[in-house]
């Protein structure tokens, strides 16, 4: 009779650490959704160039040529022989591309080119930061990285979702704040106030 209650009591042990375990799991795992909360999220895509970027192209073999140059407020760069080429909206493969051919078509034998952002358009933060205004865009700049360079979050912040106007949009998106939410070069992001 012991060896059953013991085989018992086992058992009830052994299936009191199993939903334990299961419920302890599942609360570490689990997401609270709130169906009124954004479900995007702003990921990094291929970088389009825009007006402002400023390019360092280089031909090789062609030193007068090459150089720095800025794409001009009509999304255009002007380069020695060829004049004005269409940059904003390209990446810079394709504007080593049109630029090669546009080389190759009377000036150059298989001209090979490179195209380079040294330096990329501003973005712009709104709101409830503590100085908000035009700062410089970095690679792999994140939302939170912004609020930082902008002074922090003020105290009637919103810290769970910003809205961001990318370039070319009508008009801005809410996304979610977290660390995987990205800048783009020329998004203008706005912190809202929280409501109490």
């Amino acid at each position: 009779m012991s060896l059953l209650r013991s085989a018992i009591f086992t058992a009830m042990v052994a299936m009191f650490m199993f939903m334990t375990a299961c419920e302890s799991g599942g609360t570490a795992t689990r997401q609270v959704v709130d169906n009124s909360a954004p479900t995007q999220a702003q990921t990094n895509t291929a970088y389009t160039l825009g007006t402002g970027d400023k390019l360092r192209i280089n031909v090789f073999g062609q030193p007068e040529l090459s150089g720095q140059f800025v794409i001009d407020g009509t999304g255009a760069i002007s380069l020695p022989l060829i004049g004005q080429v269409a940059a904003t909206g390209s990446s810079s493969q394709e504007l080593e591309t049109a630029i090669a051919e546009k080389l190759s078509d009377g000036f150059l034998l298989e001209p090979r080119v490179s195209v380079e952002v040294t330096n990329y358009r501003p973005f712009y933060i709104l709101g409830e930061v503590g100085r908000p205004g035009e700062y410089p865009f970095n690679s792999g700049l994140t939302v939170l990285n912004a609020v930082a360079a902008a002074g922090g979050f003020t105290y009637r912040a919103n810290k769970k979702v910003v809205y961001i106007k990318s370039v070319g949009a009508e008009q801005e998106v809410k996304y979610e704040l977290n660390t995987n939410t990205v800048v783009k070069p020329g998004d203008t992001l706005r912190v809202s106030e929280r409501i109490f």
